[in-house]
């Protein structure tokens, strides 16, 4: 594709988009990135926040970027990395923001740096370059793997942090702006700050966010997102997001939340780490769909369904009920705090088909600390007696010990044993159970990123250098000398560490309706 595509393409998806904020006089413009393409990044409640406070403040705009669809065509066509407000590169902005939500986008880091032409490595950039700024959910766990590559790291929660930055930014130099922001709480400066900072956390009365511009071209189709709560009650032990690391749950009352719904949005997306946890739900759920809006939910709890608000979720269009189950056996989510039970998953499908809804769709955990082949057989022999009710999928990821978690630190489950387990699975369900599963091995390169210091970013960029193959990723951490903080390099086996005493749990839903 030339140029001239490239760009008709953008202009395509903004003539489709609504709610484009600008600002034609503003004196500092930061342009926004996300290391993911359009499709993803624009279905991002946390980068439509940033956007809209980032507007909010005197002087200043955003304008978007994201990672192409096929960065070859970029390269073939010497086409930079382009905003989609102005289409100005990304080399001519004093400030690039990026939004990163997992481990593995570290490599849309990289593109979108080199396609600008950019320098990747921060000690390469001088003052001629724009301030690398990062953010986003990683932020919450690991976000060291950035740290050769970025200015500043904005540890949590950003809606206020960004304010304090721009102010900063009107009146300093480059220097004394990042030697003034290592010292501000939730602000790591690489080089400056002596170690990570806690993640911040807003005051509630900037809740809820929601969505700012919708668009029929994301993952979540002309889907508006608000939030109805932001943290977590509960504390399961591999999810950064529980109670005692977010700050517990803050709730945000229903009327604000209906309230927040524009006139003309037809579906609504309801967001949280534990939205079926809030007390209103239903109220809410009801006010949306008997306004003929579509619903959908970012996590449905199994503990929390009952007949009255599945079925508020089959007249707001879902199909297929999604809810997780985050342990092969009982055992095993008792282990971890997981307060689901059989009782609940059997309630869950029952309901589906009472409701009229086509399948239901649950997320597995499989290579949790103990996990063994009895645990596995449990799961073929339960999963089986689900689909006798209902049609049944099961999502399977394999386990990635999280730091900031308490299991932080266990090993990642042997690649080759994960495969088998995965093996055996399909043989103990095919015919029966449809199952997906993520890749053992991108798992296992998650595994490095979310537990190793600075080494493993330096790992990641040769490896992407070197193509971004599987092979690429293991010769880079070993060449790195990338170390998990604590574990193993090579998953081999596991280490005989102790597992927390434990009493409540949380989990992840499917936001989609159906």
């Amino acid at each position: 594709m030339s140029e001239w595509d490239l760009r008709s393409q953008v202009q395509q998806r903004l003539d489709s988009e609504t709610g484009v904020l600008v600002r034609e006089a503003a004196t500092f413009r930061v342009a926004l990135c996300y290391p993911s393409p359009y499709a993803v990044g624009m279905s991002s409640l946390g980068f439509q926040a940033i956007y809209r406070e980032i507007h909010l403040h005197p002087g200043a705009a955003a304008e978007r970027a994201f990672l192409p669809d096929s960065p070859q065509d970029y390269r073939r066509s010497r086409t930079p990395v382009f905003s989609y407000e102005s289409g100005r590169s990304l080399s001519d902005f004093p400030v690039l923001a990026f939004s990163i939500s997992y481990e593995l986008e570290i490599s849309g880091l990289f593109e979108m740096l080199d396609l600008s032409g950019i320098p990747l490595l921060r000690e390469d950039r001088g003052a001629r370059h724009p301030l690398i700024v990062a953010g986003g959910p990683l932020t919450n766990s690991n976000p060291l793997p950035l740290a050769p590559f970025v200015d500043l790291i904005v540890m949590g929660e950003g809606e206020e942090l960004i304010h304090t930055f721009l102010d900063a930014a009107a009146d300093m130099d480059r220097e004394d702006l990042l030697e003034s922001l290592a010292r501000v709480p939730g602000c790591y400066v690489p080089g400056l700050s002596g170690h990570l900072p806690l993640t911040a956390m807003v005051d509630g009365g900037r809740l809820p966010a929601r969505s700012q511009i919708l668009t029929r071209n994301t993952v979540l189709s002309s889907m508006f997102l608000v939030e109805a709560e932001r943290g977590c009650s509960r504390g399961c032990t591999y999810c950064v997001m529980r109670r005692t690391t977010n700050g517990g749950m803050r709730l945000v009352p229903p009327e604000t939340v209906l309230s927040s719904v524009p006139e003309h949005a037809r579906r609504v997306g309801l967001v949280g780490a534990a939205v079926t946890d809030h007390p209103g739900i239903k109220k809410i759920v009801r006010g949306i769909v008997d306004a003929g809006r579509g619903i959908g939910i970012s996590s449905l709890r199994a503990d929390r369904l009952d007949a009255e608000l599945v079925s508020l979720l089959a007249r707001g269009g879902y199909r297929t009920l999604t809810t997780a189950s985050d342990g092969a056996s009982q055992r095993l989510r008792s282990l971890v705090a997981r307060r689901t039970t059989e009782q609940h998953l059997i309630r869950a499908a029952e309901l589906t088909k009472e409701c009229g809804l086509h399948r239901l769709k649950l997320y597995q955990l499989i290579g949790l600390p103990t996990e063994t082949r009895d645990d596995i057989d449990e799961l073929v022999r339960f999963s089986r007696e689900l689909a006798a009710i209902v049609s049944v999928s099961l999502a399977i990821s394999p386990f990635v010990s999280k730091r900031n978690t308490p299991l932080d630190g266990f090993d990642f489950e042997p690649i080759t044993s994960v495969n088998q387990k995965l093996a055996r699975l399909r043989a103990g369900l095919k015919g029966k159970v449809e199952l997906r599963s993520t890749s053992a091995r991108w798992a296992w390169v998650e595994y490095m990123l979310s537990q190793c210091d600075e080494r493993a970013g330096l790992a990641a960029m040769d490896a992407w250098r070197a193509g971004g193959t599987f092979s690429a990723w293991e010769n880079a951490f070993t060449t790195r000398d990338a170390r998990p903080l604590r574990g193993r390099v090579v998953p081999d086996g596991r280490r005989n560490l102790p597992l927390p005493v434990v009493q409540s749990s949380t989990g992840t839903g499917g936001l989609a309706a159906g």
